[in-house]
């Protein structure tokens, strides 16, 4: 099964799903509710899906208290849906530390990954737990503030929060 529901934050409204294993999706404020629920379409049957906001009650404390600075790591538990290569991206991604951040080039090289930071950066942009595997700590190699689904004034809001930015 995948317990559905939505919850107000600093950025706006948030969708959230997760399965047994843990948190699977997020959809910041930029994707719809249209887009969060053909994510869930493409991966889930439709009798699998069950509006349930007691079951993502850990995840919406732990962002909330994140939203207000009382949150560095999280740890709720989280079910990575994607390719092997996009998983390996995500999995790496939650290893930079709160108020860090890293390049795309950087990232690559420690997935020692022949195909790039481009490929990086598309996993990235297909990163279904944003905020959580923090994908906003990646810049461009020029410190630039690129490539936030999003978007950039969230990302700079992000990095504000978690004090990796002095703007």
């Amino acid at each position: 099964m995948v317990y559905c529901t939505s919850f107000d934050s600093k950025i706006g409204l948030i969708y959230v799903a997760s399965t047994d294993k843990g948190v699977c999706k997020i959809s910041v404020p930029r994707e719809t509710k249209k887009d969060f629920l053909k994510w869930l379409r493409d991966n889930f049957d439709d009798n699998e899906v069950a509006d349930n906001k007691s079951r993502n009650k850990d995840v919406i404390d732990q962002m909330s208290r994140y939203f207000n600075g009382r949150l560095a790591k999280f740890t709720v538990p989280i079910d990575l849906i994607g390719t092997p290569f996009q998983i390996r991206v995500w999995k790496e991604l939650t290893k930079i530390p709160y108020g860090t951040t890293i390049t795309y080039k950087q990232l690559a090289k420690r997935i020692s990954t022949s195909r790039g930071f481009q490929a990086v950066g598309r996993a990235n942009a297909a990163n279904p737990l944003p905020i959580i595997v923090p994908c906003h700590r990646v810049i461009g190699t020029d410190g630039s503030l690129v490539g936030y689904s999003a978007g950039i004034k969230t990302k700079e809001f992000l990095l504000k929060l978690e004090g990796a930015l002095m703007i």
